[in-house]
């Protein structure tokens, strides 16, 4: 097997492993925020284990890059409680089909913090995106379909898009630096950070709770960067970024099938245009011919 058909393999399970998270929160039958900390504090026992057996544990951090990871490990911890929360509110499939608006918070924050330009092609993908999220904000959901809070859904499902943009601005500084040990860092960060929030006096009695949470720990969280990780050490920017895609759709296949939701056509048509927008902007896809670009007016001259 070659490197690019492995890697399109590890790319591949990883992102159809990312896409049944959503089954695995719901089916825990836990609070959001003790979900989140069992898989901070699973997920990090794994990866504690991956960095030994890779020999990345005697790397010497330095105290900035330490902070730069924990920093970004903040973000990653607000974007999972803000996802997991948007599930129970605006289904599986809205809530992944929003937070896959993350490349236009990407672009958002190059052109106001790195004075990158904004082509005319990006605004045109933002523009579709946003068309998209008009129609899936103003379609009423079934009643019993969804949560009672459709619109917090959407709001929480951007601002997880946010913060995991936040938390990718922050790591593109950490460049050189092992991603598993990385992943290790933000996964410790998120069970100091929730352990004083977490319902650790009354833990979960049942085998079935304990088997969901170690999975979204040990799986979801330790295989799946290992999957990823070596994926992008194989994979051209291009192809990781056509395959980043397995996830929403494995994500809304799962809805529809393990808990009978479905989509309005207006749901249908905006979440296909913010997919289709987000899969434009990553691969780079161009709509019109030249080189026209816009300034951002916020571009640091």
């Amino acid at each position: 097997m070659n490197e690019t058909v492995r890697g399109t393999v590890e790319m591949s399970a990883a992102m159809a492993i990312l896409g049944t998270i959503g089954w695995f929160v719901v089916l825990s039958g836990q609070p959001i925020m003790d979900v989140v900390f069992w898989r901070c504090a699973f997920g990090a026992l794994t990866l504690l284990i991956i960095c030994a057996g890779l020999g990345l544990l005697r790397n010497r951090l330095s105290l900035r890059i330490i902070g730069i990871a924990a920093l970004g490990g903040v973000a990653i911890v607000v974007n999972w409680l803000l996802l997991f929360s948007a599930f129970s509110r605006a289904s599986i499939s809205i809530a992944t089909a929003v937070y896959n608006t993350q490349p236009f918070m990407l672009v958002g924050f190059g052109a106001l913090f790195f004075a990158e330009r904004l082509t005319l092609t990006k605004l045109t993908w933002l523009a579709i995106a946003f068309a998209g999220m008009v129609l899936i904000v103003q379609s009423a959901p079934d009643a019993g379909d969804v949560g009672t809070d459709y619109f917090t859904g959407i709001v929480m499902a951007l601002g997880a898009a946010f913060f995991w943009a936040v938390a990718a601005i922050v790591t593109k500084k950490l460049k050189g630096t092992p991603p598993h040990l990385i992943a290790l860092i933000q996964v410790c960060v998120g069970v100091v950070m929730l352990a004083p929030f977490a319902n650790l006096a009354e833990l979960p009695a049942d085998a079935w709770s304990w088997t969901m949470l170690a999975t979204l720990g040990i799986v979801h969280t330790g295989l799946m960067y290992i999957l990823m990780y070596g994926a992008i050490q194989k994979l051209p920017t291009h192809l990781q970024g056509s395959l980043s895609f397995i996830y929403p759709v494995v994500a809304i296949l799962v809805d529809v099938v393990a808990f009978g939701h479905r989509l309005h056509l207006s749901q249908v048509v905006g979440a296909t245009a913010i997919l289709i927008a987000a899969a434009g902007m990553n691969l780079g896809w161009t709509l019109w011919k030249g080189k026209t670009s816009v300034a951002s007016p916020h571009s640091i001259k």
